[in-house]
Order: structure tokens, then C-alpha cells, then sequence
């Protein structure tokens, strides 16, 4: 085996140890600069150490050795310092670029805050402008706007939080570049946080009303130009062209303030002390544009189904559809599975006692608005009746003059009054506390509905897109009711609270006035000296005497107004009267105060005036008000409420006033009779006239009245069927129709009247 041969010794310019130049500068910058020799040079004598305890038989020069190992010793002292040196300058390095980003954090954080404050500033300015300036010029316009305060009804409150955050910060006088500024802006916001909630959620809930209002503005073309034009004259540094430009900017900056929030907490550093108070704003601020945002999609839902639609028939008819009936079914379905017990029923008894307590509030406001109608009617018809007005001779009595007096201060002025303020203050109100009650009432009818779809499909594992809506429709609608109507519950009771105190207070303050009216003419009145107890006793007496008198009174008149008015009867009822007083007694005899339809079973029709007999008081059953008449061969019922006894007159009717013709002189051709029929001609001169013996009243157009004594001139002894119990007669005034045969008399010419007085 060969024995490698040894490398040849290395030629290095090295010093000797007792050399002085070790120490110098020069020598040690020569060994620092040829630093990759150094390294070759080390790595080769590591080489030759280890061939050496290898080979057999070398070893290693021993002068060489010593030189050698103070070169290594040296040069791994300067690696050292070389290391510490790079060390120390990447520190400083690090250290120099750490201030540079805070130094460039710290500025983007105040210019984050700076447009933030700036912004808000200009963002007032701008809504002060189109509040003030362009609504006060466009209320200038001839004529203004249709319903224009509606576009700004809630921007106010906007730009009263608005102003109110910029005036909190500026009152504590620190200016943005202050490291105290950036706490500051976060309890302000911070406090403000449900005032702004409350502002921006009342604008963005009713912000599509005032875009559709600016929708109706632009299809007129000559108003929504002069609105351009105010706007542009209005406000020309912004170079807007419309109402929107100003209208939507609450939409889009209360969607900014978590941007700029979150845009400064990004630019200031974790370990600063307000950095967790700003992280908490941040968050408030995507919490608050949540909540609105849920708010007004609530309201969208409300504003759905709170709506009353008046359709006609045929617009109902319309709507009809395949998908509508199978839902109707499907809720007719579900509603009787749940009153039969086939099916659990879903309870929300916070809903339902809310739901309870909301129908009891309602009721009590309808009844209450209906009361206060029904006396407002009763005080204009107390108004309408002036009694101080009659003539009752009484013009010298003092409690004649008193009463006319204070009637006339009581209806010109304290009643009028009183209906004034009783209507402003009372019936207004409670009319719109009416109208209000519409929205919740079709809401809640509505979520019963969406209740039925829900329980068709809660127990479904997984639901398409359309059951998904259905589902989220009914929580939103319970959501908003369970939320919403508790407040409107109370409201509505606070308002009805104070109805009733007005009312009150209405009803104190009349009856004050009317207590400094009389008190006037209390002196001038009988019985102004007695003591209190002892003038109500005799007020109570006199008021219970009136009252027996008046109800005396009118015992009276219904008395003389339901006797019977007896009147001649015709041939026929003479007839009839003859016959039914042979078969029944006279006492029997019953006449028909009104036309009587049957209809029942065995009920008679009967007309006004005819005559019955009256069999028994009762019928089958034993009702008393259903009496058992002969109708002269026609036997039924009659309500006895339209029969009263017959009384015959004292002095019977005379006979026909007609001569009696001869057959030949009777055509057998029937005249008939309308009320525009022209008169017959009469070819020779009447040997007699022709007087009404007694009143006829005519009941309908075909018959005509006629006075006890007036002249009439026969134009047919008969009516148009021939009865002679008729006659078509014409009066002295014109008045043509038919008047009962044995009501005229016969008299020769020039003789007067005939004398109807009765006989006494």
C-alpha cells in the first residue's frame, strides 16, 4: 500500500513572535484584509495535522506550528468586533427604520383624523345649506312645491347631532395633532352614539318617500327646472344639479364613520393607551350602521303589509291565482287543524298578552270617539233649537227676561265656544289615534297569516329559497311586533290618558263659565234667597211635578193621535161591515190602522182601512200578538200592533147623487182614465151641479181630495173597470181623479153648498 506523500511545507511572509510588527496597525490591517488567505491557510493546517496522524512515521515540523497559531488567535478577535460591529449597525439600522414607520403612522393617523373632522364640518355645512338656503328660495317659487317640507322633515335632527358632535369638540379645545385629541373624539362619538342612531335611522327609514316625492317633481318638467336652477343659484360651489346631491348625503356618511374609524385605528399603534377605546368606537359605529340597516328593513316589511287596500270586486277577482288559492287552502287547513286539536298550535305569550292589551286599547278609543260624536250631534242640535226666540207672552215676567238672556249668552257664546275647543282638543286627536290603529291591526292579522305558513314548514329539515322567505318573514313581522308594539301600546294609552284629561278640563271650565253667568242673574230669580238644601228640595219638587205633567202630556196626544178617524165607508166595506156584524157581534169589528204583508204561514194581507173580525186575541201557540181575524170569507192571522177597534159613524153617508140611466143609454164601451186623458166632451148643458157631501183625503195619484162643500164636475160616473162605486171627477182648480160615488151630492143650479155640520 502506498504511503501518500507529504504536501511540501507552505511559503507564508510570516513574523517572527518576538517581531514587533505583530502589534502594529499595518501588520494587523495586511492580516485583516487578505481575510479568505487567513481562512485557507487555517483549513490547511487542519489538513496537515490530520494526514499527519494518518501517515506512518511523520510528524510534523515543530518550528512552523507556533507562528501559525497566533495568526488564528488574532483573526478570530477582529471576526468577533467585525460581528458586533454589523450587529450594532442592523440595530441602528432597525431602530432608525422603527421611528420612520411610527414617524409615518403617527401622520397618516392625523391625517385620517384631520379629514374625518373636516369632512364633518363641510358635510354640515352643506346640509345647513340645503335645509336653509334652497328651502327658504324654493318656498319663494309661484307656486312652491307640492308637499316640500316633506323632502326635509327629518333632516333636522341630522343636523342637530351633527352640530352637536363638532361643538363637543371644539369646546375641549384640542386640536387634532394633541395625542389627548384622539380620546376625545372617541367619548364624544362614544355619547353620542344613540343620538346618532336615532337621527340617521328616522332619515334613512323614511328616505324612499323623499326620493319618490323628488320622482314626482321630475315629471314635471317646467317645476323640476326651476327647482334645478334655485338649486344651482343656491349653492354654486358645489356645482350640484339636482336635490340629491344634498339628499343622500346622510345615507352615505353615517356608511363612513366605521370606515374613517377603522382607517385610524389602522394607523395608530397597538401600545398606545387609547388604542382599545378606539377599537371599541370602531366597533360601536359597525354596530350602529347594523342596526339601522335592520331598522329600516323592518320598516320596509311594516310598510308592506300595514297598508290598506280598498279593492273593488273586480280587482279581487283579478289577484286570484293558482299559487293564492293553494296557500289559502293550505292556512284554511292549518286553522281548523289547530280549533279541532289535530295539530299543536305555536304560543307566544309575550305577543299574545301584547296582542290582548292592543284590542283592549282599541276598543276603549272607538267607543270613547263614538261618545264624543253622538254629544257633539246633541250640542248642534241643543245649538239649532233657539226657544228664547218664541212668543210666550211672558214679556213682563223677571224669570221670562232671565232665561232669555242667559239662553242667549249659553248659544252665541259659551256653547260655540265650548263645540270649538271640544273638537280641536278632543275629536281631532282622537280621530288620528283612530286612523293610527290601522298599521298594528293589519300587521298583527298579517303575522297570523305567516304564523300559519311558518308551522306548514318549521319541521322541514331543509327549505328552499321561497319557504326561507316565508320563514324570515314571519320572524321579522313577530320581531317587530314583539319590539314595536309595547311602544305604541304605551303611547296610545298616554294619549287617550290626556284626551280624557282635556275633556275634563273642557267640561270644569263650562261649567265655570256658566257659574259667572248665572251668578249675574241669581238675585233677579224666585227663590235666590233660600238656603242650598232647602232650594234643591223645592228644585226637585218642581222638576218631578213638570215631569208628571209632561208625561201626562204626552199620554194625551198619543192618545188623540192613535183614536181612530172614522171616516164614511165605501158600498163595498158597507157591505162587508153588514156582513161580518151578522156573523160576529159589533164589538168584534176591527179595523186596519196599516198595510199588513203576510209573511207566514195562515198570515193574512191586508190593506189600510179594511175591515175584520176579530175571532180570537191568540193564535195556535198562544201569542198575543198575532190575533185570528175574518176577513170577510178569508180567515188568517194579523198582528194585533195594526188593528184597532171600528167606531161607525154618527150620521151614515147619503146615496149615490147619480140618476139611475136606462140600460139603452149605458154603452157597452169602457172608458179608461190616465191622469193626462183629456175630459169628455159634454154636448149639452148640465141640469144639475155636483158638490163634495163630506172630505176625502186621496191616498195616490189616481185619486184626488176633495172639501166638505167643494164644487167638482163628473167627467165618468164609474172608474175604468166599470164599478160605479167610482167616479172620475175633476175639482175648480183642475185636479182630475177618482173620489168615492156616495161622497157627492146633487144640487140645482144657483143653489149653495149643502150644510155638512153634524147634527148636534
Amino acid at each position: 500500500m502506498e504511503v501518500p506523500h507529504k504536501p511540501p511545507p507552505l511559503s507564508l511572509a510570516l513574523h517572527t513572535p518576538a517581531s514587533p510588527a505583530l502589534s502594529s496597525p499595518a501588520a494587523g490591517e495586511k492580516v485583516t484584509v487578505d481575510e479568505p488567505m487567513r481562512d485557507e491557510l487555517h483549513v490547511a493546517i487542519g489538513g496537515a495535522a490530520e494526514s499527519d496522524l494518518f501517515s506512518e512515521g511523520e510528524v510534523p515540523e515543530p518550528e512552523a506550528t507556533p507562528p501559525v497559531r497566533r495568526k488564528s488567535s488574532l483573526s478570530t478577535n477582529e471576526s468577533c468586533s467585525d460581528e458586533e460591529t454589523l450587529q450594532e449597525d442592523e440595530v441602528r439600522r432597525r431602530t432608525e427604520e422603527e421611528a420612520a414607520a411610527r414617524e409615518r403612522r403617527s401622520q397618516r393617523q392625523l391625517l385620517a383624523v384631520e379629514e374625518l373632522v373636516q369632512s364633518e364640518r363641510n358635510y354640515l355645512r352643506l346640509l345647513q345649506v340645503s335645509s336653509v338656503t334652497i328651502r327658504s328660495n324654493l318656498h319663494k317659487l309661484q307656486p312652491p312645491p307640492p308637499h316640500l317640507d316633506s323632502l326635509f322633515l327629518h333632516i333636522e335632527g341630522v343636523i342637530d347631532v351633527s352640530g352637536r358632535f363638532l361643538s363637543l369638540l371644539d369646546q375641549t379645545q384640542v386640536r387634532p395633532g394633541d395625542p389627548q385629541f384622539l380620546q376625545t373624539l372617541c367619548d364624544v362619538f362614544l355619547g353620542l352614539s344613540a343620538d346618532l342612531e336615532a337621527a340617521y335611522r328616522e332619515y334613512l327609514a323614511h328616505y324612499g318617500e323623499v326620493t319618490a316625492l323628488e320622482n314626482a317633481y321630475k315629471q314635471e318638467a317646467g317645476l323640476w327646472a326651476e327647482i334645478v336652477r334655485v338649486v344651482k343659484a343656491s349653492a354654486p360651489e358645489v356645482n350640484a344639479a339636482s336635490l340629491t346631491f344634498f339628499l343622500v348625503m346622510p345615507v352615505q356618511r353615517v356608511a363612513r364613520y366605521p370606515l374613517l374609524l377603522q382607517t385610524i385605528q389602522s394607523h395608530t399603534d397597538r401600545t398606545r393607551p387609547g388604542h382599545a377605546l378606539l377599537e371599541r368606537t370602531a366597533h360601536t359605529a359597525i354596530a350602529l350602521n347594523r342596526r339601522i340597516n335592520e331598522y329600516k328593513r323592518f320598516r320596509e316589511v311594516a310598510d308592506k303589509y300595514k297598508k290598506t287596500e280598498n279593492l273593488s270586486i273586480r280587482d279581487r277577482i283579478q289577484r286570484i291565482s293558482t299559487h293564492s288559492i293553494a296557500k289559502k287552502t293550505a292556512r284554511l287547513s292549518q286553522h281548523l287543524k289547530h280549533e279541532t286539536g289535530m295539530a299543536p298550535k305555536l304560543v307566544d305569550e309575550e305577543f299574545e298578552a301584547l296582542e290582548a292589551f292592543f284590542y283592549v286599547l282599541e276598543h276603549g278609543i272607538l267607543q270613547l270617539l263614538e261618545n264624543v260624536e253622538m254629544f257633539l250631534q246633541h250640542l248642534q242640535g241643543l245649538l239649532a233649537c233657539r226657544t228664547e226666540g218664541f212668543d210666550l207672552d211672558l214679556d213682563g215676567e223677571k224669570t221670562a227676561i232671565c232665561y232669555k238672556e242667559i239662553s242667549t249668552a249659553l248659544r252665541q257664546w259659551l256653547l260655540p265656544a265650548f263645540e270649538k275647543r271640544m273638537r280641536t282638543l278632543v275629536y281631532r286627536p282622537l280621530c288620528g289615534l283612530r286612523d293610527l290603529l290601522g298599521g298594528p291591526r293589519n300587521l298583527i292579522r298579517k303575522r297570523l297569516d305567516k304564523l300559519l305558513d311558518y308551522e306548514l314548514i318549521c319541521d322541514k329539515s331543509s327549505l328552499s329559497y321561497e319557504e326561507q322567505g316565508v320563514a324570515n318573514t314571519y320572524r321579522t313581522i313577530n320581531t317587530l311586533l314583539v319590539g314595536e308594539l309595547p311602544v305604541f301600546n304605551g303611547v296610545a294609552l298616554q294619549l287617550l290618558w290626556a284626551v280624557l284629561g282635556t275633556l275634563s278640563c273642557l267640561h270644569r271650565d263650562l261649567a265655570s263659565d256658566m257659574e259667572q253667568l248665572f251668578q249675574g242673574f241669581a238675585q233677579q230669580l224666585p227663590h235666590s234667597s233660600l238656603e242650598p238644601g232647602a232650594f234643591w228640595r223645592w228644585a226637585e219638587s218642581a222638576a218631578l211635578d213638570s215631569a208628571k205633567r209632561l208625561e201626562g202630556l204626552c199620554r194625551s196626544v198619543a192618545a188623540t193621535l192613535n183614536a181612530p178617524v172614522i171616516q164614511p165607508l165605501s158600498p163595498s166595506s158597507r157591505r162587508r161591515l153588514q156582513l161580518l156584524t151578522e156573523k160576529h157581534s159589533s164589538g168584534r169589528i176591527f179595523q186596519v190602522t196599516a198595510a199588513v204583508g203576510g209573511g207566514r204561514d195562515l198570515d193574512l194581507s191586508l190593506a189600510r182601512g179594511e175591515l175584520v173580525a176579530v175571532i180570537s186575541q191568540e193564535d195556535s201557540r198562544g201569542d198575543q200578538k198575532r190575533w185570528l181575524v175574518d176577513a170577510g170569507g178569508r180567515r188568517g192571522y194579523a198582528p194585533s200592533s195594526k188593528l184597532i177597534r171600528y167606531h161607525q159613524p154618527a150620521v151614515a153617508p147619503p146615496p149615490s147623487p147619480h140618476p139611475v140611466l136606462p140600460d139603452g143609454m149605458m154603452g157597452g164601451r169602457r172608458h179608461s182614465f190616465t191622469p193626462e186623458g183629456r175630459p169628455l166632451a159634454v154636448s149639452s148643458p148640465p141640469c144639475f151641479q155636483v158638490f163634495a157631501a163630506y172630505d176625502f183625503v186621496g191616498r195616490g195619484h189616481h185619486e184626488v181630495s176633495v172639501r166638505a162643500g167643494e164644487a167638482v164636475r163628473v167627467l165618468e160616473p164609474h172608474d175604468k173597470r166599470g164599478n160605479p162605486e167610482w167616479s172620475l171627477v175633476q175639482t175648480g182648480g183642475g185636479r182630475r181623479g177618482y173620489a168615492p160615488s156616495n161622497y157627492l151630492t146633487l144640487r140645482p143650479p144657483g143653489a149653495g153648498p149643502p150644510d155638512t155640520r153634524p147634527d148636534c
